[in-house]
């Protein structure tokens, strides 16, 4: 089967101190760091030996994975796996960038967020530099917050034509239509993000093609849903796969409305839903890519 899935371990450590954050600043004792290496460990063996079905995965950790090396490592070891059609992460974008360079980059992505007052403007912006003269499929995004729009304008001037600069609404925050306009003009996507979605009874891919799979290999729907499906390494999880309506009032969170079959969004994110770089973005990265580069085509 074609298999998406999300996958969340026990890491909720941050090298960031966002005032918004719970997990800011926060610092993981030795042993749980240790259970967190082991569980990724375990699930990056279980994707390897997975060969019957063909996988997309996205890495969302609490915290910033890509400053440990078993995230780095694995991301790496994942991306040349023939079966694994993308392997992608959430980041802050803090760590070295080097490692890519042992990554297969047709099938490796990031989705990055910049923070404004976390690191110099100057540092983030060379390393998304770095992610396009490598070739790494990215996307750049900032939160919708009143005093990061400077930033944001600033970005979007900054950044390469080619890469999506996304803006997430900031949660409890109300925008007015003026507001929103401001945003749409950096974000064509911004009015998807703008209100929560309902989703109440409303079909989702998550349960069929989209699961979430935490350190102990507990599958469940997606993450805002507690109910369990089975268990990833036994292997139970595979006969609760199926259609099922969403069971919450409302979506808000992008990893989670963007599998709502109501919404158009496979459609705009075609071939870069995990890593949110719409079709068109994409294509243009994939131009870029070829132009620097010349890659041989994963087989």
């Amino acid at each position: 089967m074609d298999l998406t899935i999300l996958y969340r371990g026990p890491l909720a450590s941050c090298d960031y101190d966002c005032p918004y954050c719970p997990f800011a600043k926060r610092r993981d004792s030795p042993a749980l760091l240790r259970a967190d290496r082991a569980a990724l460990e375990r699930f990056t063996d279980w994707t390897a030996a997975a060969t019957d079905d063909r996988l997309s995965l996205l890495f969302t950790p609490w915290g910033e994975g890509l400053v440990r090396s078993w995230y780095r490592r694995a991301l790496v070891d994942l991306s040349h796996r023939p079966h694994v059609e993308r392997v992608a992460i959430q980041t802050n974008l803090s760590c070295r960038t080097d490692w890519l360079a042992g990554a297969d980059l047709d099938a490796l992505a990031l989705w990055c967020t910049y923070h404004p007052g976390q690191t110099p403007y100057d540092r983030f912006l060379s390393k998304v530099r770095d992610l396009a003269e490598r070739g790494v499929r990215h996307s750049i995004g900032i939160v919708g917050l009143p005093e990061n729009l400077p930033h944001a304008r600033r970005l979007r001037a900054d950044l390469p034509a080619h890469v999506y600069l996304w803006v997430n609404a900031a949660e409890g925050h109300t925008y007015t239509d003026a507001e929103a306009d401001t945003w749409t003009a950096l974000d064509p996507l911004f009015p998807y993000s703008r209100h929560p979605h309902r989703s109440a009874g409303l079909p989702c891919r998550t349960g069929r093609s989209v699961v979430s799979v935490d350190g102990e290999g507990t599958v469940r729907r997606c993450h805002f849903v507690r109910a369990e499906l089975g268990n990833l390494y036994d292997g139970s999880y595979r006969a609760a796969l199926g259609p099922r309506p969403c069971p919450l009032a409302v979506c808000d969170c992008h990893i989670g409305y963007v599998h709502l079959e109501t919404l158009p969004l496979y459609d705009v994110f075609a071939g870069g839903v995990l890593e949110r770089i719409p079709a068109a973005a994409k294509s243009a990265t994939t131009q870029v890519a070829i132009s620097r580069h010349s890659p041989t085509p994963r087989t």
